[in-house]
Order: structure tokens, then C-alpha cells, then sequence
């Protein structure tokens, strides 16, 4: 059993099912995941686009459906129990499911953490008891969670196995169709890949691309948009917009090197704006509620994870209020227009990509996996 409640979850699952698979094509897998998931061979229970939640508010609209398919997963796990089960971030889910699983004898092989080295830590009590390996992707997370007894290995991110740009710049503009001439910004708008994340966050960052239009003298724009999302939706909430802007099916991680910057949500695509070496600007914002709730329990000094990773602001973040039109367009400005600036955020963000270690992320999970899968399990068989 597999369970990826988002779009990177989904990206990264697939990876390490593909990898499995190479090590033993008689495995069988099903669970929560995308179309990713779902082309590498995971028989899929539920959609990990109709389990994507931002914050507590949007969790209300979702619960029904998110506990039918809870109670679905935790019957499988009681009356045909998996060799093992594989989380994937996603911990509100995850955490509860992986209780249940320790509960009938399942084995529980924690892929790609829950963040609670940044909020939340009390849940790393109930971690210990129920998670037999973890495998984490960031270099920090090791020492943290063996430092609390847990067995953990850091296999590398995944995105350096995917992420790999090749061509020039030039090029890769001429490919998505845009224009190449030196004079003229290209500018990204990365809005998440939840549609809570779309509302909140897509609106405001359009007016920003509609003021930069006024104060840059060329400028396009490229939205990439997840495949949790639908172009319909998304196009419905950009409404008219009076200047040159593609869309582009996400990852795509040609249009992210195309760019000279972009505006990300916290979250995964502010890595792989990293990993392309792109300059940006990190927006965060949730209902109030959930702000207020947060900020009880985080305990770390940056929303992105970019800023985590190299231990200091190299991004600029802009958080709740600070989240308007104006003050997106400015950063954008005041960064485009210093060069110095600029050049120095790329090295900051060159260092980022040297710390998440070598390429081969999913096969090193893929290995510990199998070892826990296979390691004294009667019920293991294969094909």
C-alpha cells in the first residue's frame, strides 16, 4: 500500500514504484496517488487531487470523503493485510493510517518526511513506535530524527534524478514559443497545485504580472499548471490578462529554466525553481485561522524550504498580508533590476543544489524498501 495526498507526492511515489519494480516486477501496489502513480503501475483507491488540502477550512469541505476513503484503506490493512505500507508526506492522513497498519503487523516504510522538525515535534513520540524506517530527502532531517533513536537514512532528493536541463535558454524559450530577444523578461507564475492554493494565491499574482507589464518595457509570462488542476479551472480564475502569457502542464521543468524569475507558493516547486537555478519570490498564505493555529506550533525561522535548507534568508519571502500585488511586483523589480543581486541569489541557489546530495534518491529508497519488505516477512511472495 502507497499513499501520496499531493502533486509532488504523486511525482515522487511513482518514481519509487518505477524503481521497485526494477528490482522485483512482481510487486503489486495500490493506495492514494495521481497519474503519475497510477501510469507506473499503482491501482489507485483514491485520487490524491480530491485529497489535497491548504489548512484547516479546506479540510471541513473534504473530511467525508477523505474519512470514507480513511476507513476503506484501514478495512484492507484488518482483512488483507500488504507486505508493507509506504506514506508519503501527507502526515494528518499518513500518521493515523500508519498507526492502524503497526496495529495488524503491516510494516511501515516512511518515505520523504513529515516536516516536524518545523511544527508540530510532539508527533515524533508516536513516529518512533509506529514507523520502522524512514527515508528522508533533505540532509538535516537525518541527524534530527536519529538524534530522537528513529532508524533513518538520507537517500538524496528525487528531483535531481528528474530535473535536468539541458538545453540553452535561448532554446528552450524558442521551444515553449516565447520570445528570445535580450530585452525582454520572462517571468514565471507558480501558484501550487492545490485549487485552495489557485484561489488564494492565482488572482493577486495575475495583478502583479499586470502591474509589472506597466513598469518593466518587456515582459511575458509562463504559469505552469499541475496535473491536479485542470486548464479550464485555471484559466477561469486568470480571467483576461492584457499581456503575453502561456500555460504550460506541470512539472516542466524547460519552462522553469526559460525563466528569469518567478513567483512560487511554498512548496515543493520552490525547490525545483532552485534546482533550475531560477531566481524567485516565495508567497504564502492561508485562511486566518489557519495562520493563527500555525503559528502556535512552527518552530523554524523561514516558510520555504529553500531558506531552511541553506540555513539564512537567500529568497525573499512574502507572508499573509504581505501577499498583495504591489509588493510581489516590487520584489520582482528590485531584484531583475540588480544585478548583483541576482547573481548572488543564483550562487545561493547553486550551494541549495550541492547539499541535497547525488542523483539516485528513488533507487536508494527503493533498496531500504524491499529489505524491510522482504526482511523475516512470512506473507512476502512474489510472482
Amino acid at each position: 500500500m502507497i499513499i501520496a495526498g499531493e502533486a509532488s507526492g504523486d511525482l515522487h511515489g511513482a518514481a519509487l514504484v518505477r524503481a521497485l519494480h526494477e528490482i522485483d516486477r512482481g510487486i503489486r501496489f495500490y493506495g492514494i496517488g495521481g497519474e503519475k502513480m497510477k501510469a507506473a503501475g499503482v491501482d489507485l483507491v483514491a485520487r490524491s487531487a480530491d485529497m489535497a488540502v491548504v489548512g484547516l477550512t479546506e479540510v471541513f469541505s473534504r473530511l467525508p470523503l477523505i474519512l470514507k476513503v480513511f476507513f476503506e484503506l484501514k478495512k484492507r490493512l484488518r482483512e488483507s493485510p500488504p507486505d508493507l505500507l509506504i506514506p508519503i508526506d501527507y502526515p494528518d492522513f499518513n500518521l493515523p493510517l500508519a498507526s492502524a497498519a503497526k496495529k495488524n503487523g503491516v510494516r511501515v516504510f516512511y518515505y520523504i518526511s513529515p516536516q516536524v522538525w518545523a511544527w508540530r515535534k510532539g508527533r515524533i513520540g508516536k513516529m518512533k513506535k509506529i514507523v520502522d524506517r524512514m527515508a528522508v530527502i533533505f540532509p538535516f532531517e537525518e541527524d534530527f530524527y536519529a538524534r530522537e533513536g528513529m532508524k533513518v537514512t538520507f537517500v538524496g532528493h528525487p528531483l535531481l534524478d528528474t530535473m535536468k536541463i539541458k538545453s540553452p535558454r535561448e532554446e528552450l524559450l524558442r521551444k515553449l514559443g516565447l520570445e528570445v530577444s535580450g530585452g525582454i523578461r520572462t517571468i514565471g507564475i507558480l501558484p501550487g497545485s492545490r485549487e485552495g492554493e489557485i484561489r488564494k494565491l492565482l488572482p493577486d499574482m495575475m495583478d502583479a504580472a499586470r502591474i509589472l507589464i506597466q513598469r518593466l518595457p518587456a515582459v511575458q509570462f509562463i504559469l505552469p499548471v499541475a496535473d491536479t488542476l485542470s486548464m479550464d479551472f485555471v484559466s477561469s480564475v486568470t480571467g483576461g490578462f492584457p499581456g503575453r502569457l502561456i500555460y504550460v502542464k506541470s512539472p516542466n521543468y524547460d519552462a522553469i529554466g526559460a525563466m528569469d524569475i518567478a513567483m512560487v507558493a511554498s512548496g515543493t516547486a520552490t525547490l525545483e525553481t532552485a534546482l533550475a537555478g531560477t531566481p524567485m519570490v516565495i508567497v504564502y498564505r492561508v485562511s486566518p485561522l489557519t495562520y493563527a493555529v500555525g503559528r502556535t506550533f512552527i518552530h523554524v525561522d523561514h516558510i520555504g524550504i529553500v531558506n531552511i535548507i541553506a540555513g539564512k534568508t537567500i529568497v525573499p519571502e512574502l507572508i499573509q498580508h504581505d501577499v498583495t500585488p504591489g509588493k510581489m511586483a516590487d520584489v520582482v523589480i528590485q531584484i531583475l533590476s540588480d544585478e548583483n543581486k541576482y547573481g548572488e541569489m543564483k550562487r545561493n541557489l547553486a550551494n541549495v543544489r550541492e547539499k541535497l546530495g547525488q542523483p539516485g534518491a528513488s533507487h536508494r529508497a527503493a533498496e531500504l524498501a524491499y529489505g524491510l519488505m522482504r526482511a523475516d516477512s512470512p506473507s512476502f511472495h512474489t510472482e
